[in-house]
């Protein structure tokens, strides 16, 4: 089918259409639903909330959608790889090239991050006793702009221009001289407006717990989940920034016939400098909040103080430093020198030392403590010996030597799963049933979690174990089929078995979710006996908390007050916070930026030039708005 649009042609073929014609039936089964359950005034007050419980729950729906995305694109990728010279009926190689494009991008920018990013508005506020973040308007427009480009990065496929260019964007692939159509562009615009969400919270977060602790939570006395989040918000401060502009340049580039990544003048070694200074460290801003979220779930469940606390929070730092030092272990192979090789050798070895700490801090915790295997638990515990593997791969990777064998095959395929998967997916699960109290004040069902958590962790050994094996034994990554009699056929198979069973674990998830939304009982404050402040609010956490706001004397002061049989002792003195209000502007201002950059994808100047002008008009509506100064006088007042 040929469709026109501001006089271009495109066209559409029928597995594309297929896919328009399931998404306007799924639709309007929600739309069917919406209104005969009357939720509409539900998705008009989450369209328009400021509340950081709200914006939170936003973040972990829409990434777990994203989520489901990738890992269907996933099971595509084992269907064509489960036998040799297969012709899986969707695959061509630039199919292949597109799914595995969009794979990598949906997992790593619009699911693995923003889930994350979900638990840090939901918990960290409350772990601090913060009524909510510094700026509930920005913290809006971060989730819907992460919405926005989400949805523009998805449409591209119902446009037949999904991105081939990988997940990293190498040039000079990604230039207009190698992938002339607009999927490239897609995949520039979208991480741009997606990117420049996500600095937007990193902002807030920075700034929300170092200002709006509660009167005695020193540094010395924060949760390691908000420790976590205080690092990672640092690394994404400056990694997203020179994401930003790796992506600015390619924009010139791709747009505007500039040669920052081709031609006489340009090198497409820059940009793989660009993308893997922000490209390692984004591993550690998927790791270090599930550290996090593990720490306090050890914690709680072994009921013992975490062991270590301050080498707990060194190794947390450490990590953080030594993450922007390790970035050229991705290009060994690209020519730059045994001595600039040797120095990034040392460095990604020495990264392995305070995630080691880290390791012996958990068990160290568990030992002698009073252990309940929960399913929260039981994601922390499995996290260990699988992140402990991808550390293990991880060293043999910085070697390199040995990493001109290991590089663009199966092996750095499984290594890299095993670090993602064993830390944030784990971690994202774990934080999920762990919080899920403060987010709707149900407990999901226990049995149904642990029949999720075995079928999923015994999926992703047998999924990515093999596949250690098949690149040692010659099979690239990027690659769309193999031959017969390259000895391949035994481990492609079994990965294929394991992705089909992560995927059938996701099937008790979703039961779980609807069974405990159609039987579940609301819980009180403290389902899990936690140690932190968050526990004592309700559940689901009210809109305005901590007012008065409590007094910390100690770690885990929540813990120590119900052991002494002790309300918590309320401060004197309240610090100013800020009061989130409904504001329909950040969707308004998001959703307009992500329509002038489907115009400018098009090059579609004249609409462009007109929805910019209508961000414009709304940062001036805007500016005339603003909550925050009249509640911050008033609540100095009472103090005083």
């Amino acid at each position: 089918m040929n469709l026109s649009i501001f006089g271009k042609s495109l066209f559409i073929p029928s597995d594309v259409i297929a896919a328009w014609v399931f998404t306007i039936i799924m639709g309007g089964i929600v739309l069917i639903s919406i209104f005969k359950y009357k939720k509409l005034p539900v998705i008009w007050e989450f369209m328009r909330t400021t509340n950081h419980r709200k914006i939170g729950t936003l973040y972990i729906l829409f990434g777990f959608i994203f989520f489901l995305r990738a890992g269907i694109d996933a099971l595509f990728i084992r269907s064509q790889l489960a036998v040799p010279n297969n012709d899986f009926w969707v695959f061509q190689f630039q199919k292949y090239n597109e799914v595995f494009t969009t794979h990598g991008t949906m997992m790593i920018f619009f699911a693995a991050t923003p889930m994350l990013l979900g638990l840090m508005n939901i918990a960290v506020p409350l772990q601090i006793g913060a009524r909510d973040l510094a700026f509930p308007f920005l913290n809006a427009v971060g989730f819907w702009l992460f919405f926005t480009g989400g949805m523009l990065f998805n449409i591209a496929f119902f446009l037949n221009s999904a991105p081939a260019i990988g997940w990293t964007g190498y040039a000079p692939l990604s230039t207009s001289l190698f992938t002339p159509g607009v999927g490239s562009d897609f995949y520039v615009f979208s991480l741009q407006i997606s990117g420049l969400g996500t600095i937007f919270t990193a902002l807030n977060l920075i700034v929300t717990i170092v200002r709006l602790r509660a009167p005695g939570m020193k540094f010395t006395r924060m949760p390691l989940f908000t420790w976590a989040t205080l690092i990672t918000a640092f690394l994404i401060l400056v990694a997203f920034t020179v994401l930003a502009i790796g992506l600015y340049l390619l924009m010139f580039d791709r747009m505007f016939g500039t040669k920052f990544f081709h031609g006489p003048d340009g090198d497409p070694v820059y940009w793989q400098h660009l993308f893997w200074i922000f490209g390692h460290p984004e591993v550690y801003i998927l790791a270090l909040p599930a550290f996090g979220i593990f720490s306090d779930i050890i914690s709680t469940f072994s009921k013992k103080r975490v062991f270590g606390y301050p080498a707990m929070v060194l190794s947390i730092v450490l990590i953080g430093f030594l993450s922007f030092m390790v970035w050229v272990h991705h290009m060994f192979t690209v020519g730059l020198g045994p001595v600039t090789n040797t120095i990034f050798a040392i460095t990604t070895m020495a990264i392995a030392v305070p995630t080691g700490i880290k390791i012996f801090n958990w068990l160290f915790t568990m030992r002698g403590g009073v252990i309940r295997f929960t399913t929260p638990m039981l994601f922390s515990l499995g996290f260990i010996p699988s992140f402990v593997m991808g550390g293990v791969t991880g060293v043999m990777l910085s070697v390199s030597a040995a990493d001109f064998q290991f590089h663009d095959s199966h092996f750095v395929v499984a290594h890299f799963h095993y670090v993602i998967i064993a830390s944030t997916i784990l971690g994202i699960f774990a934080g999920i049933y762990y919080y899920y109290p403060k987010i709707t004040g149900l407990v999901l069902d226990d049995k149904l979690g642990k029949w999720h958590f075995w079928l999923f962790l015994i999926g992703f050994h047998l999924t990515f174990f093999p596949m250690h094996i098949s690149g040692l034994n010659g099979m690239p990554r990027r690659v769309y089929t193999f031959r017969v009699g390259e000895g391949l056929e035994i481990t492609n198979l079994l990965s294929t078995i394991g992705a089909f069973t992560m995927g059938i674990s996701m099937l008790f998830f979703f039961y779980n979710l609807y069974r405990t939304h159609r039987k579940g009982e609301k819980v009180g404050n403290d389902p899990w006996g936690g140690r932190t402040l968050e526990w004592t609010v309700g559940s689901p956490s009210p809109e305005h908390t901590f007012s008065p706001m409590p007094l910390v004397e100690e770690m885990d002061p929540f813990w120590y007050a119900k052991l002494r049989r002790e309300r918590m002792k309320i401060a004197k003195k309240h610090r100013a916070s800020p009061i989130s209000r409904n504001s329909i502007l950040p969707f308004l201002m998001t959703i307009t930026l992500g329509l002038m950059s489907f115009c400018m994808i098009y090059k579609w100047y004249v609409p462009a030039i007109i929805f910019g002008a209508g961000v414009f008009s709304f940062f001036i509506i805007r500016a005339f708005h603003d909550e925050r100064a009249k509640h911050y006088g008033k609540e100095q007042t009472d103090d005083e």
